[in-house]
């Protein structure tokens, strides 16, 4: 504004530019700002189980993420989420750097770093203090199933061909006690942990694998289920896009690794993030290249 008052005391010497100056003055005088530049950002992610409720857990957490961003970077931030249908998709969707940021499942992430080297882990959820929580092979609350090894001629629900722990992981583990794919009486891919849960406790199948906390919630809803056995899983990372900037990526890991409010991370991650490392997941990659011992 200042230089326009100059050009105009420069130039406008003529008695019909006098009231152009003038309105030139006020106008300079009253300090209109500059239109503030607004950061939107993208999340994504995919639904481990019902849509709907995998909104719900994210949007208290993406909103305080975004406060925290507004702050540290001194622009408006806006984060939006977009929930994929399937596992390929919201890998896709990140390594093409169409959503910004992302969480995923292990497997997943081994998936999206072989498919663009240049995605960053972010964080990494804690339980504990701790990397690890577990996954849950489960069958029927009648079932006389007692131990891995009897699962031999029976049927099993596995999860996404993609998930973790509803395949690579409960994979090696049927292979550990000696059963293949042949061995059983018929598997197939159900996509979600609560579909696994609830296709056992309708006796669909004889068993299957979900993470505990879906086992949790589903028994809590007198889902007739029971643990046949328990393993450990390298907990879920959050992922920066190829495309994004360092600056605001140094706000994303600033701001998860600082959350510390428990209605903030209740529905998220309870104890909170760690720093993240990509060979954190070398053993979900051992796992996933075992399964190809199963079919």
């Amino acid at each position: 504004m200042a230089t326009l008052v100059k050009f105009l005391s420069t130039y406008c010497h003529a008695k019909r530019c006098k009231a152009l100056l003038a309105l030139a003055v006020a106008i300079s005088c009253i300090g209109i700002s500059p239109a503030v530049a607004q950061i939107n950002l993208t999340f994504g992610t995919y639904a481990a189980d019902k849509p709907t409720a995998t909104v719900r857990k994210f949007i208290p957490f993406l909103d305080y993420l975004a406060k925290e961003m507004t702050l540290a970077l001194d622009e408006p931030v806006t984060i939006k989420i977009q929930i994929a249908s399937k596992y390929s998709q919201a890998i896709t969707e990140l390594t093409e750097g169409r959503v910004d940021f992302a969480r995923f499942g292990p497997a997943s992430y081994v998936t999206a770093k072989k498919q663009n080297p240049n995605i960053q882990i972010i964080a990494m959820k804690t339980k504990n203090g701790k990397k690890t929580f577990k996954g849950i092979i489960a069958v029927h609350s009648d079932s006389n199933i007692k131990e891995l090894k009897d699962l031999k001629g029976h049927s099993f629900a596995f999860g996404a061909p993609l998930s973790t722990i509803g395949r690579y992981l409960a994979q090696a583990m049927l292979l550990d006690a000696g059963i293949t794919g042949e061995d059983l009486s018929e598997f197939a891919f159900l996509g979600r942990h609560d579909r696994v849960g609830t296709a056992v406790g309708n006796q669909d199948f004889d068993a299957g694998a979900l993470k505990e906390s879906t086992f949790d919630k589903l028994t809590a809803k007198n889902t007739p289920i029971k643990e046949l056995v328990s393993f450990d899983n390298v907990t879920k990372p959050w992922i920066a896009s190829p495309n994004i900037s360092p600056r605001i990526y140094n706000a994303l890991v600033a701001a998860m690794l600082n959350a510390t409010d428990p209605e903030v991370l209740k529905s998220i991650s309870k104890s909170g993030f760690l720093t993240g490392n990509d060979h954190d997941y070398d053993t979900i990659r051992t796992a996933m290249l075992r399964s190809t011992e199963f079919n």
